[in-house]
């Protein structure tokens, strides 16, 4: 009886869930794991929750599709035989010919306007990568076919003031050159053809000549700081003095050197920084110095230690000096591309040089039968040597490819070694335009200045990477590569160098304004005290005295040491 009951009501059941009155009874409900609270916030973290092969718990409800994912990726449809084989580290790079020089107006053309053929493309010009609004404006044009019209090249000198006269400095129609300025095309009354008049004059002649800028910049002045410029048996300051407890007429050289140590005074009268220290030849009691200010004073180092006289006709910061053998004659160069010709005695301005470039170093042949001959490092490359009675150029050397910094005679002065910016050194002839020898190494710097041991058998080079190098003098001119010298920091500057008289001694500066020296023999750095509040940027040794120093640095100041 029950077993009917309960198949009747599972019957109504069905017919009832059929017709749709009523609904199924709820069935319990069992939890297998805990669901999930947190949402995916990006594609990394939902690839993170995917579970691997070695898990052994699942923190989640992942899905079917979760689960059913391949292990490594899909796999290759064509299969594995249609791989190619790799060519590079990366897959297999396809060859294209593409004409480099195609290539290379494509890259300029990208560069300059932003846009570039695609070259993925081959053989469809129509299609442009960059800037395509860019491209459709130019209608796309490369570089080589974007040309500047004569009607824009005209209209453009239409707005622009005239050069002005070079004889004029300020006020009306004064020298503008290259710098004039552009005005509005409505406010011009110049036609094309006074224009172009106009050009072709700013041609054909340079902006300013050297004679009108010497008439501009050379107002050659002296003037005596001594308290007497005569003594009492009518003797200038050029007279060697002989009160003294030591003798100035002596070979330089026969006495034995020592290390200074201690400031016996200071010279004050340069700004700026002082760029050169020139004792005067042989005898040493007058010491020439020349300054960033444009100015060249004579110093007495002995008695009251004086300035006895300046020496002012450049426009701006003098380079290099240099004494002629007797010292009645000294050379300066100039940043306003000037090198003169001076008095010692009288400060009078004998004759001026120029050959439009910047001189960075002048040096007279210490030759007798030709100190009226000398050479000037330039700016452009070359060495150039002037006679000083014609005021010519009678030879230059331009084998060097960047600036010359240094001329340094040598082998009884019938050759001469050059330093220059491209980190080489090479050894010319006397009058003869072609190098004997070239000194270049990868691993070499730029040598701003050099130094002649007393011996005549070495010079000392200092380079830009802290460290002083030498080289031979002679026939050979081969780098000895045991005497290496360290110790100073010089990088970024022209830091001056110069042995005692005896050679045993080697000295420089320092960046920090350490002076620094070194025995010749062993390369040991012997002493290095500060002597300047910047850096030292010259020494110079006295050519009679033991001990007797003179530096020079950026802080203007000139320094006597004992």
């Amino acid at each position: 009886m029950a077993d009917s009951d309960h198949k009747k009501k599972s019957k109504e059941n069905e017919v009832t869930n059929k017709s749709g009155i009523s609904e199924i009874p709820d069935l319990p409900k069992v939890d297998i794991a805990p669901i999930s609270t947190f949402s995916y916030s990006g594609a990394l973290e939902s690839q993170a929750l995917i579970p691997k092969i070695t898990d052994k718990v699942v923190k989640y409800n992942p899905t079917y599709d979760d689960l059913t994912k391949p292990i490594v990726g899909p796999a290759n449809p064509k299969g594995d035989d249609s791989l190619k084989r790799k060519n590079m580290l990366t897959g297999y790079a396809e060859e294209q010919a593409y004409n480099d020089a195609v290539f290379r107006i494509q890259h300029r053309t990208f560069q300059s306007l932003g846009y570039a053929r695609d070259p993925s493309l081959d053989g469809q010009f129509g299609q442009f990568v960059g800037d395509i609004s860019k491209a459709e404006a130019n209608q796309g044009k490369d570089i080589l076919d974007i040309r500047t019209t004569k009607e824009e090249v005209r209209a453009l000198k239409r707005k622009r003031d005239s050069k002005g006269d070079s004889s004029i400095l300020d006020g009306e129609n004064a020298y503008k050159g290259p710098w004039a300025m552009y005005k509005n095309a409505e406010e011009t009354s110049s036609s094309d053809e006074e224009e172009e008049e106009e050009e072709e004059q700013y041609i054909a002649e340079p902006a300013i000549t050297s004679e009108s800028e010497e008439a501009v910049t050379a107002t050659e002045k002296t003037q005596f700081h001594g308290h007497s410029l005569y003594d009492y048996l009518g003797r200038t300051y050029m007279h060697v003095p002989k009160d003294l407890d030591i003798d100035l007429d002596k070979e330089p050289g026969v006495q034995t050197c020592y290390i200074p140590k201690r400031r016996v005074h200071t010279w004050a009268g340069h700004k700026n920084g002082v760029s050169a220290l020139r004792f005067f030849p042989r005898h040493g009691h007058l010491l020439l110095s020349s300054g960033m200010d444009s100015k060249v004073k004579l110093w007495d180092c002995y008695h009251d230690r004086e300035l006895l006289r300046s020496y002012s006709g450049h426009s701006k910061a003098v380079k290099d000096i240099c004494f002629s053998n007797d010292g009645r004659k000294f050379l300066s160069a100039s940043f306003d591309h000037m090198i003169k010709l001076w008095d010692t005695e009288t400060g009078q301005c004998i004759s001026k040089f120029t050959t439009g470039k910047t001189p960075n170093c002048v040096r007279i042949n210490p030759d007798t039968d030709k100190q009226d001959q000398f050479l000037a490092g330039m700016s452009d490359k070359k060495i150039v040597q002037f006679d000083m009675r014609s005021g010519e150029i009678v030879q230059e050397y331009d084998h060097h490819l960047g600036a010359v910094n240094s001329i340094t005679f040598v082998d009884d002065n019938r050759r001469f070694m050059t330093t220059s910016d491209d980190k080489s050194i090479r050894v010319w002839e006397w009058q003869i335009n072609v190098p004997i020898k070239f000194i270049a190494d990868p691993q070499q710097h730029s040598m701003p200045t050099v130094a002649l041991h007393p011996s005549g058998k070495y010079v000392a080079a200092q380079s830009l990477d802290n460290q002083i190098l030498v080289f031979g003098a002679t026939d050979r001119f081969r780098q000895n590569r045991k005497k290496v010298f360290r110790g100073n920091n010089c990088a970024g500057y022209a830091i001056g160098l110069d042995f005692s008289p005896d050679g045993q001694f080697l000295m420089s500066g320092d960046s920090g304004g350490y002076a620094c020296f070194w025995d010749w023999k062993t390369t040991q750095m012997k002493s290095k005290f500060k002597a300047h509040e910047r850096a030292l940027t010259c020494i110079a040794a006295h050519p009679q005295e033991t001990s007797k120093v003179a530096t020079g640095g950026l802080d203007s100041k000139i320094c006597y040491w004992d």
